[in-house]
């Protein structure tokens, strides 16, 4: 089960909403048997209340958490239909107590005729809102472990979530530092090549120079040469 604080209390909110049901539906079969609703009806009016300030506090803490961006948007609106959900439910509870909203007449005819209820067993309540086909039929104790087999389901998604994010988190801190490695091996690359090309050109302008100045030597060899055939013959050379 997660550790999620507003889960929890979502959890909390989804167990006394059944609870307020379960009150109600006892509330109307001592109604229809002749009995003292009072004291149910107190337990009842607390409850409702109760319900309120919970569903109030749930949409306050998704606020919250939404936006500190501690969950994610589509999780965020998965919680808003939660929360509307249990804003409906609050609702058509409260008009069944008040009696705006009747008990169904299938629900009237079981009680009566002497079916689970009267033989000691359990009758799914009749105000649970929007039924679908794997709860019609359930107790409430099968409803509530059904819900939590969805909780826990919905958790481990999440955990296997968390856990993914987790690893790509950690792999992009890796491609980082290669990153930053690469660029620290191109930086010395970059540096090292300017320091060969800066050899190059010095050694560059030393052959020429050497180039010029074998030239030059070549030319005052041939006149040297010259001069001294003039002196030794004593005529120019044709």
């Amino acid at each position: 089960m997660s550790h999620d604080p507003w889960l929890q209390n979502y959890d909390a909110t989804c167990r006394l909403a059944q609870e307020i049901a379960e009150n109600i539906h006892e509330r109307n079969r001592q109604q229809r048997t002749g009995g003292n609703p009072a004291k149910i009806n107190m337990t009842l009016r607390a409850s409702l209340q109760k319900l309120k300030q919970n569903i109030s506090q749930l949409r306050e803490g998704l606020l919250r958490i939404s936006s500190s961006r501690r969950i994610m948007q589509p999780e965020a609106d998965r919680r808003q239909n939660l929360i509307d959900e249990l804003l409906t439910r609050e609702k058509k509870l409260n008009a069944t107590f008040k009696g705006d909203i009747t008990e169904p007449e299938s629900a009237r005819s079981t009680l009566m005729s002497g079916g689970p209820a009267a033989s000691g067993g359990s009758v799914a309540n009749p105000w649970l809102v929007n039924e679908s086909e794997e709860t019609k039929g359930l107790t409430f104790g099968e409803i509530k472990q059904h819900q939590q087999r969805i909780i826990q389901a919905q958790d481990a998604g999440l955990d296997a979530l968390a856990a993914v994010i987790s690893r790509q988190k950690i792999m992009g801190q890796d491609i980082g530092n290669e990153l930053e490695e690469h660029n620290e091996i191109i930086d010395d690359l970059a540096q090292l090549v300017d320091t060969t090309d800066s050899r190059i050109r010095n050694e560059t302008r030393r052959v020429k120079l050497v180039e010029t100045k074998s030239t030059s030597c070549g030319m005052l060899v041939v006149i040297i040469l010259l001069l001294i055939a003039i002196i030794v013959i004593g005529v120019w050379p044709v």
